[in-house]
């Protein structure tokens, strides 16, 4: 894959998970400030409940920041596009679907 793709496509993807990084913790503190606020409590519960998904996709988000990251040093490094576990190359394709992806379809057990 060309490299200069390659890092359109990650800072795109950077952009998507950063916006979708602050809509949850947006709605996350939106669900805490209604748990805090006092009157009619309902179900507290499911503001909990709700608490507890938004973090779950936040550190979601953050794991996919974090690969992101992973990949741009890769291609800084020169072994982009390259397992990192067994050094084959990784299909354009699969890159373009993710280009955070640090193994190859085979390696990840997904068919």
């Amino acid at each position: 894959m060309d490299i200069e793709h390659a890092r359109s496509l990650l800072s795109a993807e950077r952009t998507r998970v950063e916006g979708l990084l602050r809509l949850t913790r947006s709605a996350g503190q939106d669900d805490r400030d209604q748990a805090n606020s006092g009157g009619d409590m309902g179900d507290p519960a499911e503001r909990l409940t709700a608490e507890q998904g938004d973090d779950a996709i936040a550190a979601s988000l953050q794991d996919r920041l974090a690969a992101i990251g992973r990949a741009e040093s890769r291609i800084d490094a020169g072994t982009y596009g390259y397992s990192i576990r067994s050094g084959q190359p990784i299909p354009d394709e699969r890159l373009e679907v993710d280009p955070a992806a640090e193994l190859t379809v085979d390696e990840t057990g997904i068919a």
